[in-house]
């Protein structure tokens, strides 16, 4: 009897959860149940007509999962901190000598993890579309096409806030989908998923848009943008990355989580919608990092009871609680108590729908609101700015260096240099495959006040410095959570 991997999962009973990763496990006997075979659904019309036709699919299958890879993410060895051979022999003074076990241990040995997932194909040359959680700190990425072709792919850009990536492979003329638009798309309309659940590739199941905007508090950023597309089509682990089309193949959605009491598919099937993935995509390809506008504003959904309190007529829409200082919204003429209720035109009524609609948007942005404001609607107009407030395109420091060491770092904020006592610093946001994580046991948070004894204030700093330098280098810096001044030496 042939042997099959077993789902592993463990999810607290009805929570929703990401598709992620079907994990490699110790194989097991598996049973493979045969379902009894049923005619083909009658779709019937509206009208009552007698005429009826069998529900095919095939047409749009066939031209969509070309653009549908398998993405299999392996997780190497991390080790505890570098080894003597790695360490500089201008360091091994500082850390005590040749002798000290802690630092000069020989590297803790590990069978590499493995998990897989699914991507889109986007363009003919290479860039793929897929969840960050599929390919988070992975050390190696192996893509294999519909065709069985098989390519090392590397990281273009990662955005958390959205659960979603860009990778690359090298090759041309690939089969693509083009992007469907997400708010066309309407609920009882029939869709397909497609993907590769429990590792078996290209495969193909259909459902229908249960519902749109659904906020379901799982994506782990404090940025985060949640408004996916639910859908009945059946979805399961390894699934996650893959396509959610219309019938005319355009792509809708990237599927991303389901909800679920056991691990797997149960009914309900959440996806990135369209309007988002295009917006992030082309971001992470042209800037390295997603530009976001902000209207710098504390938000609830409005209910009867929220409206009772504030003695509103109305009951849908987006309540302003409060604005920030100097944020565009303030700048525009929002009030707090304001109720938002269309933004470009369209209508909003939940903060999910508000998050996506200004989610689209860049740093400089204008977008029109309409709010509800003591009963009476008024039109206003906001020019969105960036985090750092501010109507400025935010560009990501692409240094080599950065990219061998694994490295995506910020300006630490004021307030978390406050909590990890120190003035300013550079706070390392990720960490992906390179030499840092290789080498040692950094974890991404740590803010870098020093490298090599040279006081580092923003990340110009640090990569001006990284560059200026060969052989091995010391950081040095704290962590927000931890006391105590932590150091990191590892060779360029």
């Amino acid at each position: 009897m042939k042997k099959h991997l077993p789902l592993v999962a463990s999810a607290i009973v009805g929570s929703a959860i990401t598709l992620g990763a079907y994990q490699f496990m110790p194989q097991r006997t598996g049973v493979v149940i045969r379902e009894t075979q049923t005619s083909a659904p009658i779709l019937t019309s509206a009208h009552g007509t007698a005429e009826a036709a069998p529900l095919d699919f095939s047409a749009t299958a066939e031209r969509v999962t070309p653009a549908v890879v398998h993405i299999k993410s392996t997780i190497g060895v991390q080790k505890p901190q570098a080894s003597a051979q790695q360490i500089p022999d201008a360091f091994r003074d500082f850390f005590g000598g040749g002798g000290n076990p802690f630092f000069f241990g020989e590297p803790m040995q590990q069978a590499p993890q493995q998990s897989t997932g699914s991507g889109v194909i986007i363009s003919s040359d290479g860039y793929i579309v897929t969840n960050n959680h599929v390919i988070d700190h992975a050390d190696e990425l192996e893509v294999t096409l519909h065709d069985n072709r098989t390519y090392k792919a590397k990281v273009i850009g990662t955005d958390p806030s959205t659960d979603l990536a860009v990778i690359q492979i090298k090759e041309k003329d690939l089969p693509t989908l083009g992007f469907g638009n997400s708010d066309a798309v309407r609920v009882g309309q029939w869709v397909l998923a497609v993907g590769n659940p429990f590792n078996l590739s290209s495969t193909v199941t259909a459902g229908v848009v249960s519902a749109k905007g659904r906020n379901l508090r799982i994506v782990k950023d404090k940025a985060a943008i949640e408004s996916f597309i639910q859908t009945d089509a059946a979805v399961n682990p390894g699934n996650s990355g893959g396509a959610l089309v219309s019938l005319d193949g355009g792509l809708v959605g990237i599927n991303t989580a389901i909800y679920s009491q056991t691990g797997s598919y149960a009914g309900y099937a959440f996806a990135v919608p369209s309007k988002i993935v295009e917006k992030v995509t082309e971001d992470l390809i042209r800037y390295g990092v997603v530009q976001r506008g902000f209207l710098g504003i504390t938000i609830r959904d409005l209910n009867s009871t929220l409206a009772k309190e504030h003695d509103l007529e109305i009951t849908e829409g987006v309540l302003v609680d409060s604005l920030t200082k100097e944020s565009a919204a303030k700048e525009g003429g929002v009030k707090a108590g304001d109720v938002i209720v269309k933004v470009d035109g369209h209508e909003v009524k939940s903060s999910a729908q508000l998050q996506e609609a200004i989610g689209r948007h860049r740093p400089g942005d204008k977008v029109a609101l309409v709010v509800n404001r003591e009963g009476k609607e008024k039109d206003l107009t906001v020019t969105l700015k960036n985090q750092a407030g501010n109507k400025e395109i935010v560009k990501k420091e692409k240094q080599e260096v950065l990219s061998s060491l694994g490295l995506e770092l910020e300006q630490a904020s004021s307030k978390e240099c406050k909590k990890a006592g120190v003035e300013s610093g550079v706070k390392i946001s990720k960490l992906l495959a390179g030499k840092l994580r290789q080498q040692t046991d950094v974890r991404e948070g740590f803010i870098i006040t020093k490298i090599d004894k040279t006081p580092v204030k923003s990340v110009k700093d640090v990569t001006d410095l990284l560059n200026s330098k060969t052989g091995g280098v010391m950081m040095e810096g704290v962590y927000p959570d931890y006391p105590g001044t932590y150091y990191y030496a590892f060779g360029l």
